[in-house]
């Protein structure tokens, strides 16, 4: 494994490997490392860790009943997350490559982010304007039976999509070709999946491809079991990349 020292962001999502998360990022933490990503050279990649938050807040607290016209305090970089952060995130993440890094007229940032490698926290520093992070990359192993239960999962989830559209009584919108390669398609499905955190974490941090492919394939044919009982569901666009408002 290598290990890296990454600015950190966490949030009430999962990012996987290969999809892509648009961000608008208006805290002023978050605003620093934007900053300072935009400021590499034009060749360096603009790496940052996305980690699930276990415990804590997205956002920083605000100072409810202040007007407007009051500057408020710099939260900091631990702000929602507790005097030691490490304990408030899950023990793998994300690297997230920024391929676009706008700024807005009012200071936010409009971002377009891409999974790339996962990673294991190591551990946090909170010196710093925002948080950074000593990490681990963790290399993807593809398990024994891997390329097996890929075709099962492909089939799994074609019945998944189905389920919740017939739950949802809408047409089933043209089947889009699903990938081959197995942790390319395990990870798709993952992010693809209407699973809550904890789930959508668990996934990540399979130790191989095989391993995530197996517990996808249960929860797939637990959740269309369920779902087919189910006289409606709410909308929700299966394939919609997660929007963080930071």
């Amino acid at each position: 494994m290598t290990s890296a020292r990454l600015p950190l962001f966490p949030l009430n999502t999962v990012l996987f490997p290969g999809l892509v998360m648009p961000l608008n990022v208006f805290e002023q933490r978050y605003r620093s490392l934007m900053r300072d990503l935009s400021a590499l050279p034009e060749d360096a990649p603009r790496r940052f860790g996305v980690i699930a938050i276990r415990d804590g807040h997205e956002v920083a607290p605000s100072a409810v009943g202040l007007p407007d016209s009051v500057t408020r305090p710099d939260p900091g970089p631990t702000a929602g997350f507790g005097p030691d952060p490490a304990k408030s995130f899950y023990a793998v993440g994300c690297v997230a490559d920024a391929a676009t890094i706008r700024e807005q007229e009012d200071g936010t940032f409009e971002v377009l982010a891409t999974g790339t490698t996962r990673f294991e926290l190591v551990s946090v520093d909170s010196s710093g304007p925002y948080l950074t992070a000593e990490v681990k990359e963790l290399e993807e192993e593809q398990g024994e039976g891997a390329g097996a239960l890929a075709s099962g999962v492909v089939r799994a989830f074609r019945m998944y999509q189905k389920r919740l559209a017939g739950a949802r009584e809408r047409t089933l919108a043209n089947e889009q070709d699903l990938p081959g390669e197995p942790s390319v398609l395990s990870y798709l499905v993952a992010a693809a999946a209407v699973l809550d955190t904890p789930a959508k974490q668990r996934l990540l941090q399979a130790p191989d491809t095989a391993s995530r492919l197996a517990d996808e394939l249960k929860l797939l044919r637990a959740e269309s079991a369920v779902i087919g009982k189910l006289p409606s569901l709410p909308a929700v666009d299966l394939t919609r990349g997660p929007t963080s408002p930071n």
